[in-house]
């Protein structure tokens, strides 16, 4: 450690460290644009300029080291006459337009030209300007001549996103930001650029001119995409989502979020949405009040089960509900006698496991990782910002191997990482890949494989470093997850975990994929799983929150498995399922009722509604409690979500916020025969696309737009949303 002296107060820093640590350190504030603690020193701004005795000149903090014993003054009159100086010169060509900028309000560059700039400019030359450009449909670089050059954006892009889209050219007054060869802004964690902006040069395209920043109500939620369970702001302006930022949470998103975080909430002020219950009679829609479609529901129920028995009823629910909805929906289905409710729509091995299947470590040890397989993912797009931990811990020399298909990983950058080694296979080889590298790790320590499989030079290779190294990590991926000896995968998975004392686990595909099972939302021992159910024989079907077309590895062959029902009921936020459902709920989303998701470390997150339901919207579990109050079923008597919580939570401490670890498993409750794959040829897994994952993503016009999201069904919605912006600025 070293101690310095920060205006008159002793600071112990460890050595190596900054001025800017230290002042962080001390609480200390010094005026700054491009430095960032999430991105690499750049110095670029000189806003940071301190007065270092013995110094020559004011110096820049953000890129001086500290030393034992040195003094520094923040507030002396030659650090003040320096940082204005500086602020002189960024204020030389800065446009004068802040009555329309969309950063004012909240812009580093407003905040501090208060403070430390001038009255009046001593500059009267003309302003440069800055040509704007199209980036894409998320991004507005519309008013460049804003730039300061901090370059955040262009680092953020080396380091963080792992591809470098933006970058700055010529020099001198000369100098911009661009993508060099006019390409677009691709990265799936493109947005976070527009929050570390200090100025207004990047801002949100869907978000711009709709408000202004002091307008907005801000209140805490969590993604329902991925299994990270970002923490996020949502901002709300009458009773509308107009904006999602990231909440700081170093344990769980850092200070990021993936762009489907930032976006999708286009879907929740779509035309889409479904407000009113309905009902289908005589082939047409028709609006009803919610006694009627509920009565109609429950009536249904209890005939079904009356002519065919409680069997003939199931329950298709989604990962993406929350913990609340999950749990009664299980109740439900259990009240009425049947074991026939599943989550796990994509999957073709249903093989139960010992206990709730998770990550198998923190999420926050992924960025400290020294060796991590990685089989059966499309991690830069299924997980971006576990992606983004893993490829900082690349960053600081961390050996990254995978097992993939070529549609996951065509290339040694598909990932923007560097990658130790790279066994491209499809699905149905994956077993076989992992049985190779069984026998190498074998053949390393001497002890007998799992299989009669010779090891491969290149599986030795990857042996040897898996076997090195002491914080390790093998991944199963979502494909993996979903494949059809996705039990296999895991029992090889876990015998090279014990040999070489790498964690097992897996990235978890949803919001909730570890609540849903934690709340037991599973066939029982006589229940039918997803696939059956999606292949026919149900007589009456709930689908919570789901589109089977889109959501199940049915695909489209889940209609012709669901019009053979007697009923169809489907709850959704959104005029969803229209082919073969008979009643439609509208339900809240995310952002209009209160629950809980469990990510994938197991960490239990709870958040408050945002705003108002829309239209005669109701939150899912209020729709199923009173669903099982009609069908006289006990246990559905909970007046708040939170009492629904508390049940769910029995046994747990009030301060516990994590699933208790005796719960999570990675476990196989049966053995399974490594030797020999599954007896069915292992079929591809249907593959979501990032922007396909969830009804709230293929609704979001902007993300459809993307390179991502262009190519699907769904594109054409963003095509037909932005000529409407156009014709009505036109």
């Amino acid at each position: 450690m070293v101690e310095i002296e920060l205006d008159g107060k002793k600071v112990e820093v460890a050595e190596g460290s900054m001025v800017m640590h230290a002042a962080d350190k001390a609480g200390t504030y010094i005026p700054h644009f491009c430095y960032h603690k999430k991105l690499s020193i750049a110095a670029n701004c000189r806003m940071c300029l301190v007065d270092i005795e013995k110094a020559p000149k004011a110096m820049p903090a953000c890129a001086t080291p500290v030393t034992q014993g040195m003094i520094v003054r923040t507030q002396s009159d030659k650090a003040i006459k320096a940082q204005k100086s500086v602020m002189e010169f960024l204020l030389i060509n800065h446009p004068l337009d802040c009555p329309i900028c969309d950063q004012g309000g909240e812009c580093q560059l407003q905040d501090l030209a208060v403070g430390y700039g001038g009255s009046s400019s001593r500059y009267e030359e003309e302003k440069r300007v800055v040509f704007h450009k199209d980036v894409g449909p998320l991004i507005s670089m519309e008013e460049m001549s804003r730039c300061i050059h901090c370059t955040r954006c262009v680092r953020f892009g080396q380091e963080v996103a792992g591809i470098m889209e933006l970058g700055m050219v010529n020099r001198g007054e000369h100098s911009e930001i661009t993508t060099v060869v006019g390409d677009t802004v691709d990265s799936e964690l493109s947005g976070n650029m527009i929050d570390i902006c200090p100025v207004g040069a990047l801002t949100s395209k869907p978000f711009r001119y709709s408000a202004r920043t002091w307008e907005l109500s801000r209140r805490k939620s969590v993604s329902p995409h991925d299994s990270t369970g970002a923490n996020l702001i949502v901002q709300v302006k009458n009773n509308q989502v107009m904006r999602v930022v990231p909440l700081e949470n170093e344990d769980v998103n850092e200070c990021w979020i993936a762009d489907r975080d930032r976006f999708s909430y286009e879907a929740l002020n779509g035309d889409e949405r479904l407000t009113q219950p309905m009902l289908k009679q005589g082939g047409q829609w028709q609006v009803v009040d919610w006694q009627t479609a509920l009565e109609y529901v429950a009536n249904g129920l209890r005939q079904i089960k009356a002519d065919h028995g409680a069997a003939s009823i199931g329950a298709l629910v989604s990962p993406h509900s929350t913990v609340e909805e999950l749990a009664l929906a299980t109740a439900l289905m259990r009240g009425l006698g049947s074991e026939n409710i599943d989550h796990r729509l994509r999957h073709a091995d249903f093989t139960r496991g010992a206990g709730v299947r998770w990550l198998g470590t923190s999420i926050a040890s992924l960025s400290q990782l020294q060796r991590v397989v990685v089989i059966g993912s499309n991690l830069r797009k299924d997980h971006p910002l576990f992606a983004q931990r893993i490829r900082q811990a690349a960053r600081k020399g961390a050996a990254v191997h995978a097992i993939a298909s070529q549609a996951q990983l065509a290339s040694h950058d598909a990932w923007a990482m560097p990658l130790a080694s790279l066994e491209i296979a499809e699905a149905a080889g994956w077993g076989d890949a992992l049985a190779v590298l069984a026998a190498a790790v074998a053949a390393e320590k001497g002890v007998t494989a799992p299989s009669n499989t010779a090891p491969t030079d290149a599986a030795r290779t990857t042996a040897k470093s898996l076997l090195g190294g002491e914080r390790k990590a093998i991944l199963l991926g979502n494909a993996a997850a979903h494949a059809a000896d996705a039990a296999r995968l895991l029992a090889l998975a876990q015998w090279i975990g014990e040999q070489t004392g790498a964690s097992v686990g897996y990235l978890t595909e949803a919001a909730n994929t570890v609540g849903a099972q934690w709340v037991g939302a599973l066939p029982g021992s006589q229940g039918l799983d997803a696939g059956r159910m999606l292949s026919g024989g149900l007589k009456a079907v709930l689908l919570l929150n789901n589109e089977p077309e889109f959501d199940s590895a049915a695909g489209a062959k889940a209609a012709q498995g669901l019009d053979g029902a007697q009923m169809v009921v489907t709850l959704s936020p959104f005029k969803a399922n229209l082919a073969f459902s008979d009643v439609l709920l509208p339900i809240s989303p995310f952002s209009e009722t209160p629950g809980t998701f469990v990510n994938a470390e197991g960490r239990i997150q709870s958040f408050h509604a945002v705003v108002k339901p829309r239209g005669e919207a109701r939150p899912g579990w209020k729709v199923l409690r009173v669903l099982g109050n009609l069908l006289g079923l006990t246990g559905f008597d909970f007046e708040t979500s939170q009492d629904v919580l508390a049940h769910v939570r029995s046994g747990l401490e009030a301060t516990a916020t994590h699933i208790p670890a005796d719960r999570l498993s990675n476990a196989l409750v049966e053995p399974v025969d490594l030797a020999a794959p599954p007896a069915a040829p292992a079929a591809e897994p249907v593959a979501a696309s990032i922007y396909q994952l969830d009804g709230l993503v293929r609704r979001a016009p902007s993300l459809q737009l993307t390179a991502d999201g262009r190519g699907s069904a769904h594109a054409v919605r963003g095509v037909a949303y932005y000529q409407a912006i156009d014709e009505v600025t036109a």
